[in-house]
Parts: structure tokens; C-alpha cells; sequence
């Protein structure tokens, strides 16, 4: 948070010292993608590996799924509930260039069929390559249950995937350590290159992306939690740096390894972390669809007074309905809301230069976005541990205190007796 904050003002105070520091944001990035193969390979091998119990693995999948599809369309309807009542879009202009726009219509996101066949890897050496984690995590699962297949002759496999998991967490807490450094140069580059003027221009759609925001975490996660019995106050502490980090550098990876980090400490089975957050990357984008939602119907009303075609709630469902579809092709496609929102908007045959407009403050409400993505995906990892009836709440219960500690040398894990030792 110091970081945050000392970014930002830097960044106002000298826009030109925002730019020069951005570099070690990139590097802070890069540090953190070198450990995302190596850590979901070796955590899905030993958990899925280890527990030796492969149906597990099938209804785990089937729950998570479900989960992120009710979750996710909730999400939709918060954000289409919320763009119509504070209606940001009447009166905004769309005269603004679309150059960037190009950019994006090179891509497309991914129809059912596509993202079917893009998340089994012809090479996962390409995969690791990529950092794509769709691909990574069908590998690896796969790979799991060959281990587990052949027995004892998988053995030596399986040690040496437990001593690379436990490696990556000590890793990953190396590079932890440059975060509040990473963090800033990110901010100040934000707020040095967009000025604070930016956060008036179109003040009232990112207020409104907050709010909707806001009410999803609070009410809906919120309830999840309690119906599903997680410590809430544990687990707020838990995700708390995952949730700063992805806030401040608009990069769900860069909070990846610490959130499977913490919510392991939290006590979900490394099994269950391993499957259900990397691929929750892909399926359960909770602040994206929301964004989704208002921006698309944010651009209608701004059209509005331009074309005079005026966009009723039925056609806003049907929108809603194709964006449930379109936004599960997000894996690997970048700039991905926006490739997302461009090709709707086209559908729909709204005007693209909504998105350019957006284009501008797209960074600012991309930290919003990617923090509730990060946060919801801790919470999909507790949720399906109690349902699977594998959350273990002695864990929870001792979460950042001295006896997490003692609880890990007792039960021989190094690597998270050291993280709780030095504290969050």
C-alpha cells in the first residue's frame, strides 16, 4: 500500500519520472511469470498425483465449473442493473479517435469450439513459453494422472515435483520482496502518463464500475462466504497482497503465485488450488463480465443520441446472453475485455468508437476489475474445499500468527513455516 500511494504521487508530481521507473514494473512482471509453469505443473502434479483418487479430480472439475457459472452471470446482471441506473453513457460524445481500435480488431475472442481446442497444448514447452495457463494446467493434469496411473515407478516423479513446488513458494516470497517496488513504478506510470485530469473526463462510468463493484463483493461474495462458511476475517488478511497487487499493476498473474500461496496457508488442499484458480483465470472473471455488461450498455446510451436507436432491456438481455458466451474465450487473447467488448459492440451493430472512448480510462478501471478477478478466485478455492469437505479450518484459524508456524514444522512444510514466520 505505501508503495501504491508513494507511486502515485510520484507520478503526479513528476510525469516524466512516472515514465523512467516503469521499467521496474516490467521487471517485477517478468520475475512473476518465470514462476507461474513451474508452480501450477508441480502443485497439480503432487496434489492430483499424491491423493490418488481420480474421480476426485471429475467432480472437483464439475463443481468448479458450476460455481463459476452461477457466479459469473451474477456478476452480468449486477453490472447491467447498475449501467442503468446511473446511466454514464447519456450525453458522452463517441467523436473520439478510434486509431487504437484497429489494434484490437485483429483479434476476436475465441468461439466454444476454439477455447475447446486451444486448452490442449500441441507443445507445452510453447505453453510455458506463453504463460498460458489454460494450456498449463490440461497438461499438467493429464500428466498427473499418468503419474498416478503407472504407481511406484511414478515415485521418483512425484518427489521431485514436491521439492519444485516447495522451491517456487520460496522463490515466489524472493520476488515478494520487490513487489512494493514493482507496485509503485506501475502506479506512478498509471497516474504520469493518464493524468489526474482522466479520472474527470469519464468520472461517472469508472464510479459507476466501482459501485457495481462494491456490491458484488460485499453482497454476493460476501453471502458465498457466509453461506459457505469461510472465516471471513482470515480470509480477507489472506488475500489482502494478492488483492493490492493486482490492483496496482493490472495483471491477474502477478498476483497468481501469492494467492495459491496464501489460500494453501488459509487451508485448501494444494489439490484443490492447483486445478480450481489457474483455470478459474479463464472461467470465472467476475469483475471482467461485470465490466463487460456496463460498458457495453455505457456505449448504447452514449450512441443513443448520435443514431437515435434506443437499446430496451430485452435487448439488453440478449446482449447478456452472448456475452456469457464470448467471455469464456478470454484465454489468451489480449487486451482481452476490450477484444471482447469491440466484437460485441460490432455484433450489435453499436459504434466501435465507444471503445476508443473507453480505451483511455480502460487502465484505470482494469485495476478494479482484475483485483475483484483475483479476489473471487481465492474465494472459488475455499468454496469448492468445503464443498469437497477438504477445507481445513484449524488451518484458517491460525492463519498469520506464530502458530501457523509451529502447525507447518509440525507438519514438515519449510517453505510455509518460513512465509508465516516472517509474517505477511
Amino acid at each position: 500500500m505505501i508503495g501504491l500511494v508513494v507511486g502515485g504521487v510520484l507520478g503526479w508530481l513528476s510525469p516524466d519520472w512516472g515514465n523512467k521507473v516503469y521499467f521496474l514494473r516490467d521487471i517485477f512482471l517478468n520475475l512473476i511469470k518465470s514462476i507461474i509453469a513451474p508452480l501450477i505443473f508441480s502443485t497439480l502434479v503432487v496434489g492430483i498425483a499424491g491423493g490418488g483418487d481420480l474421480k476426485k479430480v471429475g467432480r472437483m472439475g464439475v463443481k468448479a465449473l458450476l460455481y463459476f457459472e452461477i457466479v459469473t452471470t451474477i456478476a452480468l446482471f449486477i453490472g447491467l442493473g447498475i449501467v442503468n441506473l446511473t446511466k454514464p453513457g447519456v450525453g458522452v460524445s463517441l467523436s473520439a479517435a478510434a486509431s487504437e481500435v484497429g489494434q484490437l480488431a485483429q483479434n476476436h475472442p475465441k468461439t466454444l469450439v476454439e477455447t475447446l481446442v486451444h486448452i490442449f497444448p500441441a507443445s507445452v514447452v510453447d505453453s510455458m513459453v506463453k504463460g498460458d495457463v489454460l494450456q498449463i494446467v490440461a497438461f499438467s493434469v493429464l500428466f498427473a494422472m499418468a503419474v498416478s496411473a503407472i504407481g511406484t515407478k511414478g515415485a521418483p516423479v512425484l518427489r521431485f515435483c514436491e521439492s519444485l513446488s516447495q522451491v517456487m513458494f520460496k522463490f515466489t516470497g524472493y520476488v515478494m520482496m520487490f513487489a512494493p517496488i514493482g507496485v509503485g513504478a506501475a502506479m506512478a506510470h498509471t497516474v504520469g502518463t493518464k493524468g489526474l485530469g482522466v479520472l474527470i473526463n469519464l468520472a461517472k462510468l469508472i464510479g459507476s464500475l466501482y459501485l457495481a463493484l462494491i456490491i458484488f463483493v460485499v453482497v454476493v461474495l460476501g453471502a458465498v462466504a457466509i453461506i459457505a462458511r469461510i472465516p471471513i476475517k482470515q480470509f480477507l488478511k489472506a488475500v489482502r497482497e494478492p488483492f493490492v497487487i493486482a490492483f496496482a499493476t493490472t495483471s491477474s498473474e502477478s498476483a497468481l503465485p501469492k494467492a495459491m500461496e496464501v489460500m494453501e496457508r488459509l487451508g485448501v488442499p494444494p489439490r484443490i488450488v492447483g486445478f480450481v484458480m489457474p483455470t478459474g483465470y479463464s472461467f470465472n472473471l467476475d469483475g471482467t463480465t461485470l465490466y463487460l455488461a456496463m460498458a457495453s450498455v455505457f456505449v448504447a446510451q452514449a450512441a443513443e443520441a448520435t443514431t437515435g436507436q434506443h437499446m430496451g432491456f430485452g435487448r439488453q438481455l440478449i446482449m447478456m446472453f452472448t456475452l456469457m458466451v464470448t467471455s469464456k474465450g478470454v484465454a489468451a487473447v489480449p487486451r482481452a475485455a476490450l477484444v471482447i467488448l469491440l466484437a460485441t459492440l460490432h455484433s450489435f451493430d453499436l459504434p466501435i468508437e465507444g471503445v476508443a472512448v473507453i480505451f483511455g480510462i480502460d487502465e484505470l478501471m482494469d485495476m478494479g476489475r482484475t483485483s475483484v478477478n483475483v479476489l473471487g478466485n481465492c474465494l472459488a478455492t475455499a468454496v469448492v474445499a468445503r464443498w469437497e469437505g477438504e477445507f481445513d479450518d484449524e488451518r484458517a484459524k491460525v492463519f498469520g500468527t506464530p502458530d501457523e508456524a509451529r502447525l507447518d514444522v509440525k507438519e514438515g512444510e519449510p517453505a510455509f513455516a518460513a512465509a508465516a514466520a516472517e509474517g505477511d
